[in-house]
């Protein structure tokens, strides 16, 4: 941008800034941690309603919408039984949406789409309220489709609401539309006060230029708000849409590019193929993709918002039912072992997740009351009766089969969990807890001091000891770049391990590799801090999520540097190539056994 073009720029977020500094709403700045989200941090998974006027066989009448729904025998209560069976927390109603005719399931006095008479919203969080499930509203911030499906004119007048506000306002253009989709939610906020927040697709620039979020900030500020695709700073959660191209398929949140404590979302159709709205088809679910995204998200703190395509009546395809009624029972009978637990292998420790052996994969959780308890799903099984995984320090005491009750035969050796005689493997999920009697072998950050060959601003080298995984070393895009373990007088070492920060992507999409993860490294170690010799371990890490060792010949020394040779972000990707977090690392002294 020309000097010019910057002082443009510059000049108009100043007048937006002082404009709602004169309407007395404070700018928001980001709030990546706040109590208002505490119930969605607890949740486990969402269910998505898509849910307008052309949902099949569709309609251009709103009466005529509206007296299907009634005809058809709707209730609320149907919704939330069926989000219970899928083990969710919260529905996310999507009836004001650009592809479904911007219908409002609610008697709304902002003319310029169709409203219903009857107020369905209140029905639902009525009936949410009494069994304590969370409602969000879709909101659509786009007009292009406002003719799509019609045989003419458009599901948007504007003359009706040029007449509202007294002037001309064109609300098929995104501008006008800006201001009509504003005064909705504005109503919405005002007049639902029980509803738990918007989940916005997308911004627009009216109601950042009108202070629209920070209004609801001050009139709800209980209201979460989410944004899709976009990681918007005065959001509070960023919701990921329908990612694809991972490998195995099912992994979503390698396509997770915000860290962890930022509250992250991913939202996907549970219908293996059509569209994100009932079109008249009842479409295959496929069970192994939906569990698998269900558990990977779960073992990354990750939620899963689950879309399924209601009827005009509001219930579902009987595909998606028999699903629904698998799942109650499937996920029930592991109930602790995602109810109550963080994501393992992240910023609450845990064994490793991710790829394991013989074309094992799956994640791991934590039991939030119990540090000390974990859990391993394996989503993908090995090709024999053994699996092995990092046990990153943990004592493990017993293994027991958590869907049978069978104890299950385990070692420990060489850093790694092992356990062997498993001959019974659920095709989706087989699950074992984990008791453990906590961490041997880890020297805790107290025990080093940490120094980098250079860094960013603001983001030192001591991050990476200080115990808290919110903050984080940044190389300054420096390589090779070094990291140097002190550990102020010469003990035994015998293997690194690192958690970098997952605010990438870990696989290569559009042909690019977009990871800004370790790739090729060296390790040294020292007595004096200036003798290094010969590297005692070099080699390749994958770019996988999660917590990475590096391992090394059993050693006594004071100093420990990883040498970072390079990292995995292509030179064609300008904001991640050469870039390296890292959140926590640290030392161990020696392998459990």
């Amino acid at each position: 941008m020309s000097a010019p073009g910057r002082r443009r720029s510059a000049i108009v977020v100043l007048i937006s800034v002082l404009a709602l500094l004169g309407l007395g709403v404070t700018p928001a700045s980001a709030e990546v941690q706040h109590p208002r989200q505490d119930w969605l941090r607890a949740s486990t998974a969402g269910l998505f309603l898509h849910w307008g006027m052309r949902t099949s066989p569709g309609y251009t009448s709103c009466s005529a919408w509206e007296n299907a729904i009634t005809s058809g025998g709707w209730s609320p209560d149907y919704w939330i039984t069926e989000a219970q069976k899928l083990h969710s927390q919260y529905l996310v109603l999507a009836s004001f949406h650009s592809r479904l005719g911007y219908g409002k399931a609610w008697p709304s006095k902002v003319p310029g789409s169709c409203s219903t008479k009857r107020d369905f919203v209140r029905e639902l969080l009525d009936a949410a309220n009494k069994r304590d499930m969370k409602v969000i509203m879709y909101m659509t911030d786009d007009p292009q489709w406002h003719q799509e499906g019609r045989p003419s004119g458009s599901w948007l007048d504007s003359a009706a609401y040029s007449k509202y506000k007294g002037r001309n306002v064109d609300i098929t253009n995104r501008d006008g539309f800006g201001e009509f989709s504003s005064d909705s939610i504005i109503e919405v906020a005002q007049r639902y006060p029980d509803l738990s927040g918007f989940w916005i697709d997308n911004d627009n620039a009216y109601w950042e230029r009108s202070g629209l979020y920070e209004r609801i900030r001050k009139e709800r500020p209980h209201f979460l708000l989410s944004n899709n695709n976009e990681d918007t700073p005065i959001m509070d959660t960023i919701s990921n849409e329908q990612k694809t191209g991972m490998s195995p398929n099912y992994d979503y949140p390698q396509a997770v590019y915000t860290a962890a404590p930022r509250l992250i979302e991913a939202c996907f159709k549970l219908p293996s193929a059509g569209a994100w709205w009932y079109s008249g088809s009842d479409s295959t679910v496929d069970y192994k993709l939906t569990i698998g995204r269900y558990l990977t998200n779960l073992g990354s703190d990750v939620k899963a918002l689950m879309a399924e395509t209601a009827m005009v009546n509001g219930k579902f395809p009987s595909k998606q039912v028999a699903f629904n009624n698998f799942a109650a029972d499937f996920f029930g009978e592991i109930r602790e072992s995602i109810y109550g637990v963080h994501g393992g292998g992240y910023g609450h420790g845990g064994l490793k997740p991710g790829f394991w052996n013989d074309g094992a994969h799956g994640v791991t959780t934590v039991a939030k009351a119990d540090p000390n308890r974990h859990y391993i799903h394996v989503v993908n099984r090995p090709s024999g009766s053994t699996l092995r995984l990092r046990d990153n320090g943990y004592q493990v005491t017993k293994v027991t089969n958590l869907r049978t009750g069978n104890p299950v035969s385990f070692s420990q050796a060489n850093g790694s969990l092992t356990l062997t005689g498993v001959t019974s493997w659920n095709e989706y999920d087989t699950v074992f807890r984990v008791d453990t009697d906590g961490r041997a072998g880890v020297y805790p950050s107290s025990a080093f001091t940490v120094s980098a060959s250079a860094s960013a601003s603001g983001h030192a080298p001591a991050a990476v000891n200080d115990g808290n995984h919110a903050t984080y070393w940044d190389s300054n895009k420096s390589t090779p770049v070094s990291l140097r373990f002190d550990l102020g007088s010469a003990k035994p070492v015998r293997y690194l391990a690192v958690n970098q920060r997952e605010d990438s992507v870990s696989y290569a999409r559009s042909g690019t590799e977009q990871s800004a993860r370790i790739k090729d490294y060296r390790v040294y170690v020292s007595n004096d801090g200036s003798n290094w010799g010969s590297p005692v371990a070099s080699g390749q890490l994958a770019s996988h999520r999660g917590v990475s060792f590096v391992d090394i010949p059993q050693t006594t020394a004071r100093h420990v540097r990883l040498e970072v040779v390079n990292t995995w972000a292509a030179a064609s990707d300008g904001t991640r190539h050469k870039r390296l977090r890292v959140d926590e690392a640290w030392l161990g002294s020696a392998f459990v056994s």
